[in-house]
């Protein structure tokens, strides 16, 4: 497993067996650390990721 230590993330990549890719993992304390709505724009859409109370994720449009 490779791990990438940054001042901004950590990012550990995980080789899936029968992948030539290697995986991303992203710790979410990351994404949220200025708030509970992170803004994401994917083919030209622009999706909300927000975190609940109680820790959940949620993806909207």
């Amino acid at each position: 497993m490779n791990t990438i230590n940054s001042s901004q993330a950590i990012i550990r990549n995980s080789p899936k067996p029968d992948l030539l890719n290697l995986s991303t993992l992203i710790n979410s304390d990351v994404l949220f650390k200025n708030g509970d709505v992170v803004l994401i724009l994917h083919k030209g859409e622009q999706y909300s990721l927000r975190r609940t109370r109680n820790g959940k994720l949620i993806l909207n449009k």
